[in-house]
Formats: structure tokens, sequence, C-alpha cells
């Protein structure tokens, strides 16, 4: 938990030259309390497949993301950056955006970094390790639940439910796995944090 807890301090906080942090842009068609009826675009992310709990998978995928995203990839020519604008001979590196997402992939764990938007499938630069893909995401409509508190496993199958139950009570038909989605550094206080989960749903009319 102590290398999740430093490597997210450093990618939320823009404790590196390397990082700025955006947030996915998305579209709010539908708001009921906790929950939203999103529309996002389409996105690239940085994903790396793990064993684990939902602590240790954390673990074990941030530190070769970071590295990912700190140069340890196959450089291809300037890119301008959202703050700073750099390059390294050893490779770019690629500005952060938020949130970083976990999700449940066949009994292991997808951890992945969205790309910020200037970066495209032909753009981005290839990453050293094998064991990380680019992945482009189609458009797609999300249900979400944000609620505060601690990243334990208890609030996640807690709010996960909910929104479950919400999605249902809605008319609408899940369509994919969770996503679990955290956008603050440790240490902000619990109260204050933004805790996202996200269910993709087939799209249909809003009703």
């Amino acid at each position: 938990m102590r290398l999740f807890a430093g490597i997210l301090f450093l990618l939320l906080t823009g404790a590196t030259t390397a990082m700025a942090t955006d947030e996915a842009p998305y579209t709010v068609i539908k708001t009921d309390d906790i929950f939203e009826l999103r529309e996002y675009a389409t996105q690239v992310l940085a994903e790396i497949i793990v064993d684990g709990d939902l602590d240790g998978a954390g673990n074990k995928a941030f530190r070769p993301l970071f590295r990912y995203i700190s140069g340890e990839n196959k450089s291809r020519g300037k890119i301008a950056m959202t703050a700073p604008v750099s390059q390294e001979q050893t490779g770019e590196k690629i500005s952060m955006t938020a949130p970083v997402s976990q999700q449940s992939v066949q009994g292991k764990w997808a951890v992945s970094f969205m790309m910020p938007a200037s970066y495209t499938m032909e753009n981005l630069p290839i990453p050293d390790d094998p064991d990380i893909k680019l992945r482009q995401v189609p458009a797609r409509r999300l249900a979400a639940v944000r609620y505060s508190g601690t990243w334990s496993e208890k609030n996640y199958l807690e709010y996960k439910e909910r929104l479950e139950n919400w999605i249902r009570e809605n008319g609408l038909e899940i369509s994919g796995e969770p996503v679990w989605a955290r956008y603050n550094p440790p240490f902000t206080l619990w109260f204050l944090r933004r805790n996202e989960i996200l269910i993709p749903v087939v799209t249909r009319p809003v009703p």
C-alpha cells in the first residue's frame, strides 16, 4: 500500500516534471443525487493486467505504468505536454490525467492511466515494457456513483451494489465490468476524497 500511495501522490500532485493533471472529459445526461449517467468520448489508455486483491493489484501495476509515463518508452519526436513541455533521449514524458482506474478482468485487475487528449494510438510512444498495452476505448455511456471515504474494498463493494440497483431501477442494462476511479492523492482527508465507480450501460434514449 505504501508504494501505491507514494506513486499516486506523484501522479496527482504534479511532483515530477512529467505531471499535469487533467480530467477525462464527459457530458452529463442525467443526474440523480450521487448518481449520474454520462457520455464519454473515445479515450486512449495505457494499461497493465496484474493479479492480486483490490489493494495488491494497485501496488503491482503502478510502478511499471509510472515508469512508462516518466520516459521508459520509444520516443516518436517532440510532443506538446500539458505542463511542462519536455523531452528526454530515453523517451517522452507524458502528462497524467485523472482518474486512475482499476477494474476486474477474468480474476485479475486491469489498472490504467488515461492518456491526455492530445494523444492518439498513432502518436503515443510505444512502452518499453511489453506488459503495458495501449488501448483505445470507443465512445460509451457510463453510469456513475460518486462517494467520499477511504479506498477500501468495503466501500467499493457497497457503492457498486448501490449503483447496480440504481441502474436497474432506471431501466438501464449493464454492458461491461465496473471501473473503480480515484481522483485524489493519498494525503487528502478521507471525507474530501472523490471516488467513483463507473459501469458501462447500453446506449438507449434516456428514460
